[in-house]
């Protein structure tokens, strides 16, 4: 049972979330419009049990999730897929399958205190992550073997060093990835 407060961006995210995980402590910030005193109780109950963000994977999603890790920086995060997400044209974690929930929920990240720079744009390009035809389409599946969410190879490359991947994690799923084991 997740014991942590998750915030999500809307009213129907938290529905399916309650649906996928039962009786969890959800807020949802209304969309971009998350207000300064949603922020300061998001920072308290970080405090108190902590919290875990899951919002979509789209842009607003992303500047929404910033949003709380630079005023809630002990924040835990979730992701899931772009295409796990999508239903009819329309990008939201209220379209998401139960299951597929519950898989980006088996794989909960932290920021690392002090990022360390782990990783560097060449080991992006010397296992095909990057500046190659098929590049987006494999780090997506590698992304999501990692449960760091689908991004460009720049974001891709903060994600695996803000939350501390390792460089086992990191050439296990590439492996997993190239055996046909990721999706």
């Amino acid at each position: 049972m997740i014991k942590e407060l998750i915030v999500v961006e809307g009213k129907n995210d938290a529905h399916i979330i309650r649906q996928a995980l039962g009786d969890v402590d959800v807020i949802w910030t209304e969309g971009y419009g998350l207000t300064k005193k949603k922020l300061d109780y998001i920072a308290e109950m970080a405090n108190r049990q902590g919290v875990i963000v899951f919002t979509d994977p789209d842009t607003v999603g992303e500047q929404i999730r910033n949003r709380i890790r630079a005023h809630v920086p002990q924040t835990k995060h979730v992701y899931i897929t772009k295409k796990a997400a999508t239903k009819n044209g329309d990008i939201g974690v209220e379209n998401a399958e139960l299951n597929e929930i519950r898989r980006a929920f088996a794989d909960i990240k932290q920021d690392q205190i002090i990022p360390q720079e782990i990783f560097v744009i060449q080991d992006l390009m010397a296992v095909g992550l990057m500046g190659s035809p098929k590049a987006s389409k494999y780090r997506i599946a590698v992304s999501r073997k990692l449960g760091i969410g689908d991004s460009n190879a720049k974001q891709f490359l903060h994600r695996l060093n803000r939350f501390g991947i390792s460089r086992e994690e990191f050439f296990r799923a590439i492996e997993e990835v190239q055996c046909g084991e990721g999706s």
